[in-house]
């Protein structure tokens, strides 16, 4: 809609301004009061990893998004990775790939 000089000022400013929707609850400020705090903060950590981006081990990108449960795509290069349900890798990942890697030095060590 057309604005007149002034409430298009006024407007813009108040714009500029606004403040932060929520400061603490984030992501799960959907959920209202519902569910207890407690779970809504586990939630909120779950959701954020979810929804975050992640580096590529291909490109080198930041660009790894979750498709679905378990399924990791790179936006640049298409790969597509299995992984964790909320994360990329998981601990128990990065564990066997710790063990398998250890494995590897010493049986080329006794070779």
């Amino acid at each position: 809609p057309h604005l007149s000089t002034h409430r298009w000022i006024k407007y813009f400013c108040n714009y500029r301004t606004m403040g932060k929707r929520t400061k603490k609850v984030g992501i799960t400020g959907k959920y209202g009061t519902r569910y207890g705090s407690t779970l809504r903060k586990l939630l909120r950590k779950i959701e954020v990893s979810q929804h975050s981006t992640y580096r590529c081990v291909f490109c080198g990108k930041d660009s790894v998004k979750r498709t679905c449960v378990g399924i990791w795509e790179c936006k640049t290069c298409r790969k597509v990775v299995a992984g964790g349900a909320y994360t990329l890798s998981t601990a128990s990942a990065v564990t066997v790939r710790s063990n398998i890697a250890r494995l590897r030095r010493m049986q080329t060590e006794n070779n």
